[in-house]
């Protein structure tokens, strides 16, 4: 049966949050056949993978190299050194910034396992990692041959590793949790994990692309963000199956695709950490106007207000009505009350909804408290009451706190 319709046949039967481990899993571990030799050797080393022994106990390491002119999607990789230069040159403080790092310092991560739950049930059976070593981008995966042979496992992956950062993709709710959760459980035998920095791409991608993607799922951003599709990749959910397949027969026939699988988050990792760095600098040339919002509504959030201000700004004189919105809580923040107000009126007038609606009480709350204008601010408090009861027509008032407010506003300003 060829691997195309093994898969196939995996995926017929296979529920992918509920795979089951076959009962052999935690077996003693039958690592070398009975001529004791590694089974399948020569498919092993023809997909650039070695045997790495730790007395009798064994994992195999598979390592390939990239040159930097190599192109993953958008960017090559020497773009991933110009953007942590850029970082370097750049005062921003920001989550995702490398200030203070070399390109060798960044470490890309991803793992699989036998399952998406947590806990000690769940097995790592591949740690993968990619980082820059002189002018190239070294490759390494870890692999697991069987459940119980996890010393090797981790004894390889932190005997060697010099890193100070790690970048994942959802690692910080999954990927490192798991393998900490691994550790505990032979950490008499291994070195200790070392401690680090952490850029997870997961919420940035999030951030900027939630209501632009189907979903972020790295597959999606790699699709529709990064310019780079998969072509006869294995789907992430049939991993654990074929490496309970792997563990039974022994041939790595389907696992190196999974390997295959694995290295294609790794790279898309560095790809993705040089365009979010492109757009978080404002260097992309491509950069959208949504995006453009989004990321000026992050630097508000993280503190960086001066380049917020002036993201806003740009957008304003391109007619971005609701970067006119954002901008005019600066400027009343900066006392310019006048240019405030001009800018609220003007979302009032072409917004839409619910930013009419906001722009007609952040009004009304000038003209009561700065402009004393309360026949005005009284005026503008009944158009935004207006708009907000046919935005929420046939809608319980009860509970609707932005009614209340301006009820309570219109009463104050017509006592006054």
């Amino acid at each position: 049966m060829s691997l195309k319709n093994k898969l196939q046949r995996f995926k017929n039967h296979l529920v992918p949050e509920q795979v089951q481990q076959p009962k052999n899993m935690n077996e003693n571990p039958k690592n070398i056949d009975t001529k004791g030799e590694i089974p399948f050797i020569e498919m092993w080393e023809q997909a650039n993978t070695k045997v790495y022994y730790l007395e009798d106990e064994y994992c195999f390491i598979r390592e390939v190299h990239y040159p930097l002119s190599h192109q993953h999607g958008k960017y090559r990789f020497q773009d991933y050194i110009k953007a942590v230069d850029m970082w370097n040159h750049n005062g921003m403080k920001h989550p995702l910034s490398a200030y203070g790092y070399q390109p060798n310092d960044l470490f890309f991560f991803d793992t699989e396992t036998t399952g998406l739950g947590g806990g000690v049930g769940n097995t790592i059976f591949l740690l993968g990692y990619a980082y820059l070593e002189k002018d190239e981008i070294i490759l390494r995966q870890h692999f697991l041959p069987e459940p119980g042979l996890e010393i090797p496992l981790y004894y390889s992956f932190l005997e060697n590793i010099d890193y100070t950062t790690l970048v994942t993709y959802n690692g910080k709710a999954f990927d490192w949790p798991q393998v900490k959760t691994r550790h505990t459980l032979i950490r008499e035998h291994v070195p200790k994990l070392p401690s680090f920095g952490h850029f997870d791409l997961y919420h940035a991608s999030r951030r900027f692309w939630k209501d632009q993607l189907e979903s972020v799922k790295l597959v999606n951003v790699e699709k529709d963000i990064l310019e780079f599709e998969r072509k006869d990749d294995v789907p992430g959910f049939l991993a654990p199956m074929i490496y309970f397949d792997f563990v039974e027969r022994k041939n790595p026939e389907g696992i190196i695709t999974v390997l295959q699988h694995n290295e294609n988050d790794i790279l898309s990792l560095i790809t993705l950490y040089t365009h979010l760095t492109f757009q978080i600098l404002q260097l992309d040339p491509s950069q959208t106007s949504q995006e453009k919002l989004i990321l000026g509504k992050w630097l508000q959030a993280i503190g960086e207000k001066d380049v917020a201000i002036q993201t806003f700004e740009k957008l304003s004189l391109a007619n971005e009505i609701e970067a006119k919105f954002e901008l005019a809580f600066h400027l009343k923040r900066q006392k310019k009350y006048s240019d405030a107000r001009d800018l609220w009126l003007e979302v009032l007038e072409k917004g839409n909804g619910k930013l009419k609606i906001k722009s007609s009480i952040e009004v009304a709350k000038l003209f009561e408290h700065q402009f004393k204008n309360y026949d005005q601010a009284l005026k503008i408090a009944r158009i935004g009451l207006s708009l907000h009861e046919e935005e929420r027509s046939g809608k319980s008032k009860k509970d609707d706190k932005i009614y209340q407010d301006l009820i309570k506003r219109m009463t104050r300003l017509e006592r006054k």
